[in-house]
C-alpha cells in the first residue's frame, strides 16, 4: 500500500478488516461486456463487475501541478438548463479543495470525453451545519474552457429523479479507488429508515461514494433517472457489500434549483 493512498481521506469508513475485505472483493471482480451494460440485460444482483464505463458517469480527481493525481469519488452528469451540472455525495468534498477535475467515462487511465474542472460546489445548509446523513448530496458546476461545448452535449445526462419509492430496481455505478474502471451492479433497493435506501451488492469499496442509483435505464443509451447516490448512512456504507443513499425529495429539488440558478 503506497503512502499517498493511505493519506487520502476515505469516503467510506474502512478499518483493517474492512480494508482486507475491500482488496479481496476488488481482486475477484470480473469484467462485464459493455454491450450487456448498455442493453440493460444485466444479471449482477450478487456482485458488481468492472466494465468499460458510461459517458455520463465519471471519476472525480484531485490535481497536482496542474495534472490529474488520483480519483477519490464518483459523480454523474445530471440534466440542467446550462448543461454543466454533476451530482455526487456531499461527504466526497470533505477534505478536498478546488481544483477538482471530473473525468466522464474514465477507463483504463483514459479520458475519452476530456476533463472538466469543478467551478462551484452546492451543498444543503443542513449538511454544512450538522453533516446530517439525510442531506449527503451535492451538485457541482463544471467547465472545460472558454468557448468549449457544454458537458451535457458531449456526454448526455441522467435525469434527476425525486419523490421515487424506496424500493426500485436500479443500476449502481462507482469507481473503486484501486481500479481504473468502474463497477456496475443491478438489484432492488430496500427502505432504510425514514429517508434512506439500502442497496445490497458486493464490490463497492472506497471511491464508489457518489455513484448514482439509476432507475428506468434506457436499453439504447444506458442512461436513466438518478434517484440516489452512494452516501448517507455511514457515508455510503462501511463494507463493500452494502451501500446506502438518502431518498431524493424536496430538499434535493431545492438544492438543484439553487445550483441551476447559480445562487
Amino acid at each position: 500500500m503506497n503512502a499517498s493512498w493511505l493519506a487520502r481521506p476515505l469516503p467510506r469508513a474502512a478499518g483493517t478488516a474492512v480494508l482486507a475485505s475491500v482488496l479481496a472483493v476488488t481482486a475477484s471482480i470480473v469484467v462485464a461486456a459493455s454491450s450487456d451494460a448498455a442493453s440493460g440485460s444485466l444479471d449482477l444482483s450478487r456482485s458488481g463487475k468492472l466494465f468499460p464505463g458510461r459517458a455520463a458517469v465519471g471519476a472525480l480527481f484531485t490535481t497536482r501541478r496542474g495534472r490529474l493525481a488520483w480519483h477519490f469519488c464518483t459523480a454523474s452528469v445530471v440534466h440542467s438548463p446550462g448543461g454543466d451540472l454533476l451530482i455526487t455525495a456531499a461527504h466526497c468534498l470533505s477534505g478536498h479543495k478546488l481544483p477538482i477535475e471530473f473525468v466522464p467515462g474514465y477507463s483504463r487511465g483514459k479520458a475519452p470525453f476530456g476533463t472538466w474542472r469543478v467551478t462551484r460546489i452546492f451543498r444543503d445548509r443542513a449538511w454544512t451545519a450538522t453533516r446530517d446523513a439525510d442531506d449527503d448530496v451535492a451538485f457541482l458546476s463544471v467547465r472545460r474552457g472558454r468557448g468549449a461545448a457544454r458537458l451535457e452535449s458531449v456526454t448526455g445526462a441522467e435525469r434527476l429523479g425525486t419523490g421515487w419509492a424506496a424500493r426500485e430496481l436500479v443500476q449502481v455505478i462507482g469507481y473503486p479507488d484501486a481500479a481504473s474502471r468502474p463497477v456496475i451492479c443491478q438489484n432492488w433497493t430496500t427502505r432504510f429508515g425514514a429517508r434512506g435506501m439500502r442497496f445490497d451488492c458486493g464490490g463497492y469499496p472506497d471511491g464508489t461514494s457518489g455513484g448514482p442509483f439509476l432507475a428506468h435505464v434506457s436499453r439504447s443509451t444506458g442512461r436513466g433517472s438518478v434517484i440516489g447516490v452512494i452516501g448517507g448512512y455511514e457515508r455510503g456504507g462501511d463494507s463493500p457489500e452494502v451501500s446506502y443513499s438518502t431518498t431524493f425529495g424536496s430538499s434535493v429539488r431545492d438544492l438543484y434549483r439553487q445550483a441551476t440558478d447559480g445562487s
